[in-house]
């Protein structure tokens, strides 16, 4: 049976000359005006419903297979639209960020990423807290440095945009993965449909969030059939000029392999402060395992060693 395809941007031109005309203006006081599609979980426990859900997920994707590796190698191709690299030229980054490299190695909570376009290249080296653990200048948010063309950035949104990135490329490809088995705040809230699956609906309180924020929120969709991730809702409040804004992306075309089921097609669109509004289509192009490089391999403005070898096919 065929995947279907995300919807493409069909906006009448009137609602996209109001989008325009809304890039020159403040964010937030666009996004006063909506409720976030995100709620505040205040509570400090976990039913055992929700406990049990997040853990059947993680099981479905492969958690005792995905506990096993040493590194992760993937690589990645996809498109932005045009309207979000106006709304977000630092987070989308788009003379970079065209097709991408990433090794991840969860046990250190390391995360590198090289990144290439029009514009050169653009290397990241994340140490994270989306892993479980995470330290550095940053304290629980770990840290991140950041190269573009060989030369090392210290600006402060370049260097927030790059963490958040990271950790949440993490998040959309590896999922329940990452949050299983942490002691999270969980509650299951009603359930909702992606492609004309039925999904619980389960949102998480990350503490630390993603990027360089205090907290985060993340909502996963669940398939009740199959317990894979079919969604995963979040926010963008590590980079200051998204702070309030949430986001979805959408998980397709899922493959096993090394005894972990990953997603292969990935489709993101904002739901806040403009409902619904197209913004990346990207596809995993590589995906092996356990090289055996160490820490020292993701240092400095290149892959060396046996992490520079592209991902082998998926």
């Amino acid at each position: 049976m065929a995947t279907p395809t995300p919807r493409a941007d069909k906006s009448p031109p009137v609602r996209r000359r109001l989008l325009g005309a809304a890039l020159a203006a403040p964010l937030m006081p666009l996004l006063s005006a909506c409720a976030s599609p995100l709620p505040e979980l205040l509570g400090t426990r976990s039913p055992p419903a929700a406990q049990a859900r997040l853990r059947d997920s993680a099981q479905a994707h492969g958690l005792a297979a995905y506990s096993a590796l040493r590194d992760v190698n993937v690589s990645y191709r996809g498109q932005w639209r045009p309207l979000i690299g106006r709304l977000q030229p630092v987070l989308v980054d788009g003379g970079f960020r065209v097709s991408s490299h990433e090794r991840l190695m969860p046990a250190q909570g390391l995360v590198a990423q090289a990144h290439t376009g029009l514009s050169g290249s653009k290397q990241v080296l994340r140490r994270t807290a989306i892993f479980g653990g995470g330290s550095g200048s940053t304290g629980g948010q770990g840290d991140v440095r950041v190269w573009f063309n060989g030369e090392e950035s210290a600006d402060a949104d370049a260097r927030a945009a790059a963490a958040l990135v990271a950790d949440g490329y993490s998040l959309f490809l590896l999922g329940p993965l990452l949050l299983a088995d942490r002691g999270l705040v969980l509650e299951l809230s009603g359930t909702d449909t992606v492609d004309g699956r039925v999904c619980d609906v389960l949102h998480v309180r990350l503490e630390p969030g993603l990027g360089f924020s205090a907290r985060e929120r993340v909502a996963l969709l669940i398939d009740r059939q199959d317990a894979l991730v079919r969604s995963i809702r979040f926010g963008l409040e590590g980079l200051a000029s998204t702070q309030g804004a949430v986001a979805e992306v959408e998980l397709y075309d899922h493959v096993q392999r090394h005894g972990v089921t990953w997603p292969t097609r990935f489709y993101e669109r904002l739901l806040r402060p403009f409902p619904r509004l197209p913004v990346h289509d990207w596809t995993l192009t590589g995906l092996d395992v356990n090289r055996g490089y160490g820490a020292e391999a993701l240092q400095g403005p290149a892959f060396s060693g046996a992490a520079a070898a592209v991902a082998g096919a998926v």
